[in-house]
């Protein structure tokens, strides 16, 4: 059984068709994505406990005045079986998954190099699978702390292991369409939530019971299920897994000429050097600026189009945001509105990551990330612009745009890594690289939400609060744009000799193969390509469809 998931047993032969591994990547990352829905469940969970007069008892932290009360609830509300979790409490659990995600990407990263994509798929479903269940008993006991560990710790583990696991092997598949590659896959990522949260609203219902009169969705039920459907994909995907033998390249492609393209190197930085680069930490700049600039706006998409637009959301441009609040109806359809505008934006979150990955193989990874923070600046600026002017159109366009950015970000930097370092250790970089994602999962909300509570405190009007921060933001993307300019050619220092490649190449058990072996044409498979491509491509089109029925209510 170990040498079933082996990196050895799992080197395909030099006529494997590679177009069945994006379909593995897509199964894992279709699944651990669920990570950005897990909102879904705030509210249900909330309200779980019933008290006998069949209302929600109060939460943990019910009182409390002050950040240290709220703090001090939270604590209580770990182990409490009395009181029911605010958004607070469980969001706690959203801010795990990332930090988690990006630390193991970095301390496992480079065991994954060397045991392969098969075993560290099946150790990031154990993880990810095995966190919901553990939740699952959490939410059934009602004990916080089992949900921070199921899903946040041990969760957040699986989630880094599976989000890095195809990035180098995918980029050594199609070393000619490496942002292609990488952008299907990251794609997926992006897409989980989109399949997610519908399925999970679905369960929720499927299951609900009713307790003293009031409707109880079965929370910990659809947590199960979850775990079963997404160990099943999971497994699919890991047992999918393939390598290539090493020297491998496909027919009919040779490695460009790079002598007059610097920015694309044809050695390898061995892991250990990597961070002693200026591009690695420049890099990590970039990424982590870009992601700052986008998550921190885009967890808050749908109150941002409420408080700005308020009653011009359903007609009425007479009534602010403060009048709606006065009207549970007005404010609820406003609220309908703005998560058809959060689902408008996920969809160009998730095609914006194979769109701007495939365009940088042609502009190249630099100029690409110029056009990103370019224009991501212009588009905030524009929309601060907005704000005053009412235009919904324009600023839901604004938000389109730098939200594709956002998951363009993510889907371009492993191949622009690739670029830099090689691709011998580009899934352990990869790893590392991914820190910046932690530190940028806590620096944007952080920024964003303190300016909104803090204006909110001032007594800003609600349409006026946002156009300061969109020129914060704005900024972080120019701090960005200059540490992107100052990425160079790597130094011929930093690269392994000859003797020390070969010597890698053995530590991560790679297969070599003849000359004559390394042209790769691949073996024509039609049913099984079908096959694979359905398994994934059906839950795709569901997601879709019904982010565009949510979406459609912006165009009425």
């Amino acid at each position: 059984m170990p040498s079933f998931f082996s990196k050895e047993y799992i080197t395909a032969k030099a006529s494997y068709n590679r177009w069945l591994v994006p379909p593995a990547a897509l199964a894992i990352h279709l699944s651990i994505g669920m990570a950005y829905g897990f909102s879904v469940f705030w509210k249900p969970l909330g309200n779980a406990l019933i008290g006998q007069d069949g209302k929600a008892l109060a939460a943990c932290s019910a009182g409390a005045a002050t950040f240290a009360d709220k703090l001090h609830g939270t604590l209580r509300a770990l182990t409490a079986t009395d009181c029911n979790w605010t958004q607070f409490d469980l969001g706690w659990m959203y801010t795990l998954f990332f930090v988690l995600l990006g630390c193991s990407a970095a301390f496992w990263g480079s065991w994954l190099e060397r045991a392969g994509p098969r075993k560290a798929g099946l150790v990031s479903t154990l993880c990810w699978c095995g966190g919901l269940l553990l939740s699952a008993f959490g939410i059934y006991t009602h004990q916080l702390w089992m949900m921070w560990l199921g899903s946040g710790v041990i969760g957040g583990i699986g989630l880094g292991l599976g989000y890095i696991s195809p990035v180098s092997t995918l980029i050594k598949w199609f070393p000619d369409k490496r942002g292609m590659a990488t952008g299907m896959a990251i794609m997926g990522f992006g897409g989980g939530a989109m399949i997610g949260s519908p399925l999970a609203t679905m369960l929720m219902t499927k299951f609900s019971t009713n307790i003293n009169g009031m409707t109880q969705p079965g929370i910990w039920q659809t947590f199960v299920v979850m775990a079963i459907i997404y160990t099943i994909f999971m497994i699919s995907g890991s047992l999918g897994y393939r390598v290539p033998p090493s020297g491998w390249k496909p027919a009919g492609w040779n490695p460009p000429n790079n002598k007059n393209n610097n920015m694309i190197s044809v050695n390898h930085v061995h892991l250990n050097k990597a961070h002693q680069t200026p591009q690695f930490w420049f890099l990590w700049i970039v990424l982590c600026m870009n992601v700052s600039a986008g998550i921190g706006i885009i967890g808050a998409a749908a109150p941002m189009l409420q408080e700005t637009f308020g009653g011009a959301l359903i007609g009425q441009a007479d009534l602010g945001f403060a009048d709606l609040k006065k009207d549970e109806s007005l404010l609820a359809l406003a609220a309908a509105v703005g998560a058809g505008f959060v689902g408008l934006i996920s969809l160009f979150n998730i095609f914006g990551r194979f769109f701007w990955a495939s365009i940088s193989d042609k502009l190249g990874r630099k100029l690409t990330y110029i056009v990103f923070f370019t224009l991501g600046i212009l588009m905030y600026v524009t929309a601060s612009y907005m704000t005053g002017s009412k235009s919904l159109a324009l600023f839901a366009a604004c938000f389109c745009i730098i939200a594709s950015m956002y998951g363009g970000g993510f889907a371009t930097i492993p191949a622009y890594l690739a670029d830099m370092f090689g691709t011998q250790f580009v899934g352990a970089i990869h790893g590392r690289i991914l820190t910046a994602w932690s530190t940028a999962g806590i620096l944007g909300p952080v920024i964003v939400n303190y300016m909104h509570d803090m204006r909110v405190e001032a007594q800003v009007p609600f349409s006026e609060i946002y156009a300061p921060i969109f020129y914060i933001l704005a900024s972080m993307l120019a701090i960005g744009f200059i540490a992107n300019l100052m990425v160079r050619p790597m130094d011929n220092k930093f690269f392994m000799t000859d003797k020390e490649l070969l010597a890698e190449k053995k530590l991560a058990h790679e297969k070599f193969i003849s000359t004559k072996e390394t042209i790769g044409k691949a073996e024509k498979t039609p049913l099984i390509t079908f096959l694979a491509w359905s398994a994934v491509g059906v839950p795709i089109s569901y997601g879709i469809w019904s982010t565009i029925q949510k979406a459609w209510i912006l165009f009425h």
